[in-house]
């Protein structure tokens, strides 16, 4: 099966581009490792956007929450609606396992093989968790997603991070029942937490229900306990359950699969052409947040989902 141009991931700034080709009457497919909008699906069940649905808006559809700010299960109606409204040609469920470039690209899925005359990378960035990389990690206590509080109630719980993700964690596990241990690398709660959130897990950690380590590094993870490094100084505290919400990272192996170049330190932002999107490797693109490399937090919906109609806009006047 061939297209004009096969985009890879089906969160928001896939769909957009998947919607912008639609338009612009070109063939196209959407390949989704999981369901729609996978990454929104898998952030916890009461998360709450930072962003005002305007914001999160693709298209110019209209997205009408109860509250300024929409949560997860607004964002998650909104897309899907868009995706059958829209009848987009997407195929939910199959992961793309390699990709080759000669006069087309060619991809190869879980599913399916296909060929395309362009490409765009739209995967983000949650998909791939930065690991702590410590002795225990892979005990099945150890978690690096968040759901729900209600599995932690009654429970020792360290929650790793001082993120958005963490606080919220810390937060409603608390609030369920758990005796919640924060902690932190660096010496403060991180500087981009909701602003509504932040006096609330502040007022926790002060008057002692949230027991909190600044400066501190978990070293190793046992059935019972973890140990962790304050400053030098090493303790073992009894837990049940660890949450590392150590943030994520872009499927930089799927990007080298492709061939696109990593900026050469710790950042590893690709190379790609801001005005049009296209990467080194001629009719590759990227969208979303994937762009920024590690920086994840320079890229939201908001000021990426321009990306499709540049990109399709590039296309066209190359086709």
């Amino acid at each position: 099966m061939h297209f004009d141009v096969i985009i890879i991931g089906g969160g928001p700034i896939g769909i957009a581009c998947g919607l912008e080709a639609q338009k612009k009457g070109l063939t196209y497919l959407i390949i989704e490792k999981g369901p729609v909008v996978n990454s929104i699906f898998n952030y916890p069940t009461k998360m709450q956007f930072f962003s005002s649905s305007e914001r999160l808006e693709i298209d110019n559809i209209p997205f009408i929450s109860t509250e300024v700010k929409p949560k997860r299960n607004e964002a998650l109606e909104y897309y899907r609606r868009i995706v059958t409204s829209n009848s987009l040609n997407i195929h939910l469920f199959e992961e793309v396992l390699s990709i080759e470039k000669e006069e087309n690209f060619y991809i190869k899925t879980t599913k399916n093989n296909y060929t395309s005359s362009k490409i765009v990378i739209a995967t983000g960035f949650y998909d791939v968790p930065n690991l702590l990389n410590i002795p225990g990690e892979n005990l099945p206590k150890v978690t690096h997603y968040y759901k729900e509080p209600h599995y932690y109630s009654r429970q020792k719980v360290a929650v790793i991070g001082a993120s958005n993700s963490s606080v919220d964690a810390a937060l409603e596990c608390w609030r369920s029942g758990a005796e919640v241990t924060l902690i932190i690398r660096g010496n403060e709660i991180g500087s981009r937490v909701k602003y509504w959130v932040r006096p609330d897990i502040l007022n926790r950690i002060e008057e002692g229900s949230i027991k909190t380590y600044y400066n501190t590094n978990v070293t190793k993870i046992t059935e019972n306990a973890i140990e962790i490094n304050t400053n030098g100084k090493l303790q073992s505290l009894k837990n049940d359950f660890v949450i590392a919400l150590t943030g994520y990272r872009p499927n930089f192996k799927l990007l080298e699969l492709l061939g696109v170049n990593l900026s050469n330190n710790e950042k590893k932002i690709p190379q790609y052409n801001p005005e049009t999107m296209e990467t080194n490797i001629t009719g590759a693109y990227l969208a979303g947040v994937v762009c920024g490399g590690m920086e994840t937090h320079k890229w939201f919906i908001e000021n990426s989902r321009i990306h499709a109609k540049q990109i399709i806009s590039n296309i066209l006047q190359n086709k």
